[in-house]
């Protein structure tokens, strides 16, 4: 079932799409996967954060679903992995990260790309090999998997980690999704 994520891509190159959404900072990070080896293609907010703070709910959601448009557009990724939801302390912020979660899907969905969602442990267990691994150690093996030193900020680098951890996904039965 492995050779499933490289069936998504036509046997070529797979580009994966890594997402840590947030609620004014939303980390987008892509890779390729080629021949078994990870390269950066970027990492970024997907909207700067002094940008996104402007904007009420509603249109903080038509600017994410605009500027995913436009990332999906350039980018061009086979697969993605968006990170679930995972809220104990701040009941106040779970909403509106849903509301950004939902979009993202939507819009992952109508441009017919093929996505998986992951816990924070899940894709820190995927990366690291521990579901506690703490964001040190995940930008660590982040920068090892790439052959690079990463200087992104930690919601680019987390959604690197998602994108890291999708064959896990694709290649078995967990969070797979249309």
């Amino acid at each position: 079932m492995k050779d499933e994520i490289k069936n998504v891509s036509g046997g070529r190159a797979t580009i994966i799409l890594g997402i840590d959404p947030g609620v004014t900072r939303i980390g987008v990070g892509v890779v390729k996967k080629n021949s078994g080896k990870f390269s950066l293609v970027a990492a970024h907010l997907l909207i700067p954060e002094n940008i996104i703070k402007k904007y009420n709910n509603g249109k903080k959601l038509i600017k994410i679903e605009s500027a995913l448009k436009k990332l999906i557009t350039d980018k061009k990724p086979d697969i993605a992995v968006v990170e679930k939801l995972f809220f104990f302390k701040n009941k106040k912020t779970a909403f509106p990260v849903a509301y950004a979660r939902g979009i993202i899907i939507k819009t992952l969905s109508q441009a017919g790309i093929p996505y998986a969602e992951l816990t924070p442990t899940g894709i820190k267990l995927a990366v690291t090999g521990s579901g506690t691994a703490t964001k040190e150690a995940v930008a660590k093996m982040v920068s090892a998997t790439l052959h690079e030193k990463i200087n992104a900020i930690d919601d680019a680098t987390d959604a690197l980690a998602a994108a890291i951890a999708a064959p896990s996904l694709f290649g078995g039965t967990g969070g797979y999704c249309r």
